[in-house]
């Protein structure tokens, strides 16, 4: 794959038949099937996802085209799935795919260099920008928000923040 995104993650098997745990990375967790198939991350082997239902904890139940036991299945807890970036949906002017958040040069409203976004973290009130770079002793957490992060111009490659006081 030349431009792959993680679109999910096995969890582990589910009872006995090789179907499995699927944990969706989509906004719409049924959507992780709807993009065609998917592949390991180094594309070594290709999958079917067909959803069979919803385990108590909320999980997916799934099947993947080939994986016919739970030894099977259980091989693959951890495994991350990707599709080609071209395959998912155009998003809003105001919504952004993480995958294409990293990497993306970060500066504070007078044009100074804060850093590079890292990673993108949700721990369940909204998404942080991971941001790390020169100066910095420890990577920095900055809200995802409107007034934080005023600015996201992904065709220059560029994000506009105002961090909150102290940040960095």
């Amino acid at each position: 794959m030349s431009d792959p995104v993680c679109i999910g993650a096995v969890a582990g098997a589910f009872g006995v038949r090789g179907e499995l745990r699927l944990k969706s990375f989509t906004a719409e967790p049924s959507d992780v099937a709807t993009y065609g198939p998917v592949a390991t991350e180094d594309g070594s082997q290709g999958f079917t996802i067909t959803l069979t239902g919803q385990s108590t904890k909320g999980a997916l139940i799934a099947r993947l085209s080939g994986v016919t036991t739970k030894e099977q299945a259980d091989s693959l807890r951890g495994v991350r799935l990707y599709v080609e970036r071209d395959r998912l949906p155009a998003l809003p002017d105001d919504e952004y795919y993480h995958a294409d958040l990293i990497g993306v040069e970060v500066f504070d409203t007078g044009g100074a260099l804060l850093g590079r976004v890292k990673s993108v973290q949700n721990h369940g009130a909204s998404d942080l920008l991971e941001i790390h770079g020169p100066g910095l002793k420890s990577t920095v957490l900055l809200p995802f928000t409107l007034d934080a992060v005023p600015t996201v111009d992904l065709t220059a490659g560029r994000i506009v923040a105002d961090p909150p006081e102290g940040l960095f």
